[in-house]
Order: structure tokens, then C-alpha cells, then sequence
């Protein structure tokens, strides 16, 4: 716990927070930082770190949540498995109240269907030694920090010739998007924070042709004030300072400039890259995991036929922007009135990773 608390120290944080701003005296304009995580939206609005710092400091979320970007087709593909009488679908708990096109998971629970949350893919492999007679149909949403996990229970079946365990396969990809969002062009980012966990796995190297490519500063930073303070700190320098953009890491505890070899080597065992389509980015080139032909057999979409509607979307959400970052929760005529954590209409609201439902709990504006 002291290691914990060495890293919300109070006088520290406002040492750093006084540096940020005061190299910001005299800097013309705003300068826009984008996190392109769910884990750091909420650490930012919980520590309250933006109070501290220049009003020069603009701060946009991203694309950081797996579950918000993950489009209606792919939710509606899962509420069409969980309507089989055959079927039992097992997901992280965030999946659950998504809304689809016309429905949800937790609908379809309460309606009779089998949806078990689950804490690890693993357990996804116990359900399916316990009903041979189902198709166990585990829910692969998430980026490059579960992938591995995903993988790793996919030669697990396979070694335990597991025979009625599935995944549908919606794993993302973070670097992708970070360029989409460049390309677009759509709104002005002057630096990125690097998301820790993802970078955990794949290292510093993604970001690098990025960062060569566009000229936008990079950093690697952790989930405590200090942490970030540091991090945006060292992103205010390269900006300020006209430093050539680079990647810096500040979470250098955690985070390998190589990353996790190991994890990294599951991935690319189990899965390929393919384009995938992003909820408010569209088809991505090369953003997405599907599963390789050698473990087709337990690839969901290519072993479980069924009727998917056809995908719509709400008409006055906007989710999508919110994630692209162009428009902020309180633009939306919804947010906190038909549209909150019990009643959520879009899934920035459901998600605990999401940036509606971070607006919510942290800043009612």
C-alpha cells in the first residue's frame, strides 16, 4: 500500500501540476491530449488532475473503450447465438447491458436465455466440460491486453479436445484507430497518452511509425495522479519546447520498450489481422483479430449458423462521436436524462470504461 500511495502524493502532484503550467506561460493557444483508454478517462476525471493544470490543456477521450467501440452487428450477432436453444454465451459483465439493435443481452437473460458472466475465458472452458450438449459461445471483445488471454484458452481447448467451446472473435487493435483519428482530421490532437495496459503488451514499437509519420508526441503513462501528472508533463515539453516528437515511456515499471514477448507470441499463433469495423471510426485496415484456419474449429461464426437483424442504430445517439472525440457527452440530447447507468441507451454509458459513463459519475455538467 505505501508503494501505492508514494504515487498520490498530494504536495508532489502540485509541484508537477505548477511545472506543467508554467510551461505553458506564454505558449499561444490550447494544446489537445487525447488518452485512447478507458482505465485512464476514468483515472483522470477520479483524480481531479485537469483542476490543477492551465486551461491550455485540453483533454479528449478517444477510442479507449473495447466495449463502446465495438459496433451493433457484432452485439446483435451475439444476442442471435443467445436465442439458440442450443447456446450458452459467457462474457466479461460489460457486455451485458449493451443495447444491440432492438435488444440485449440482459434482456435475453431475463427472457430465458443462458448468459453467464464470467471473470476469466478460462471459466468459459469448465462450463462446456459441464454441458457437452450446449455450444459454449465466449464473447472476444477487447484489445490487445485480453487477446492473449483469448488465445491462450483457445490451445487450452484444443490440447483438452474441447469440442462444443466457441469464440466470436471482436478483438481490436489500438494503434489503428490512433491513425485513423489523424487521418480523419476531424479534430486537432497535439500529443497522445499512450494506454498502459495495451502497451504492457505490445511495448513501444506500434507507436513509433505513428509518432515518425504525424509528428504527435507519444507517451506511455500509468493510472495514478503521478503517474499522469508526469506524463503529461513530459508530453507539454515536447510541445512547448518544439522537441522532436517522440515516444517516451513513463510507466517504465510496467511497460518493456519490447513489450511481452510471450503474450505477443500468442497472438500471432492464434489469431491473423483483418480489417474491422469500429463503432463512429467505420472499417479500420488491418485493426482487428480473427482466428487462424488452424483453430477454425473453434471459430464461432464459421461453426454456428444463425439469423442476425438487420443492424440499426439509435438515431440520437452519439456515441460515435464521442469516441472519435469530436463531440463531448453533454452534447448529446440523451446523456443523463433517457440516457444513464441503469438505462443506458448507448454503450459509453454501459461500459465501466466508458466516457459517458466517466462524465457521469465524476463531472455532472
Amino acid at each position: 500500500m505505501k508503494y501505492i500511495t508514494e504515487y498520490r502524493n498530494k504536495d508532489l502532484s502540485h509541484k508537477i501540476a505548477d511545472r506543467i503550467n508554467n510551461l505553458l506561460n506564454g505558449y499561444k493557444g490550447k494544446i489537445s491530449l487525447m488518452e485512447v483508454c478507458g482505465t485512464h478517462t476514468h483515472a483522470i476525471f477520479r483524480s481531479g488532475i485537469m483542476s490543477l493544470l492551465s486551461d491550455k490543456i485540453e483533454h479528449l477521450s478517444g477510442p479507449g473503450c473495447p466495449v463502446c467501440v465495438t459496433p451493433n452487428k457484432y452485439i446483435d450477432t451475439a444476442i442471435a447465438y443467445s436465442r439458440l436453444g442450443d447456446t450458452i454465451i459467457t462474457t466479461f459483465g460489460d457486455m451485458i447491458k449493451v443495447p444491440g439493435s432492438t435488444s440485449s443481452l440482459e434482456k435475453e437473460k431475463a427472457s430465458g436465455s443462458k448468459v453467464r458472466i464470467i471473470y476469466s475465458p478460462l471459466e468459459s472452458l469448465e462450463i462446456a466440460k459441464k454441458n457437452p450438449e450446449k455450444k459454449i459461445v465466449f464473447l472476444g471483445v477487447g484489445f490487445e491486453t485480453t487477446a492473449p488471454l483469448v488465445a491462450s484458452t483457445i490451445l487450452s481447448a484444443k490440447d483438452e479436445n474441447i469440442k462444443n467451446f466457441f469464440v466470436l472473435s471482436g478483438h481490436k487493435l489500438i494503434p489503428p484507430a490512433m491513425t485513423a483519428l489523424l487521418e480523419s482530421k476531424e479534430i486537432k490532437i497535439d500529443g497522445f497518452i499512450c494506454p498502459g495496459h495495451v502497451s504492457a503488451i505490445i511495448g513501444e514499437g506500434p507507436y513509433r511509425p505513428i509518432v515518425k509519420k504525424y509528428g504527435i508526441p507519444s507517451v506511455i503513462i500509468g493510472f495514478e495522479p503521478l503517474d499522469l501528472l508526469e506524463g503529461i508533463e513530459m508530453l507539454t515539453k515536447q510541445i512547448t519546447q518544439r522537441k522532436k516528437p517522440s515516444v517516451e515511456n513513463q510507466y517504465k515499471r510496467v511497460v518493456r520498450s519490447e513489450g511481452n514477448k510471450k503474450a505477443l507470441t500468442l497472438i500471432d499463433k492464434v489469431f491473423d489481422v483483418k480489417d474491422s469495423p469500429w463503432r463512429g471510426l467505420g472499417l479500420l485496415l488491418k485493426s482487428g483479430l480473427s482466428i487462424k484456419k488452424a483453430y477454425a474449429k473453434f471459430d464461432a461464426e464459421k461453426n454456428i449458423e444463425c439469423e442476425i437483424e438487420k443492424t440499426k442504430e439509435h438515431p440520437e445517439c452519439i456515441c460515435g462521436k464521442v469516441l472519435m472525440g469530436t463531440k463531448k457527452p453533454y452534447d448529446c440530447k440523451l446523456y443523463s436524462k433517457t440516457c444513464t447507468p441503469e438505462h443506458p441507451i448507448g454503450p459509453c454509458m454501459v461500459s465501466s470504461e466508458g466516457t459517458c459513463a466517466a462524465y457521469y459519475k465524476f463531472k455532472k455538467e
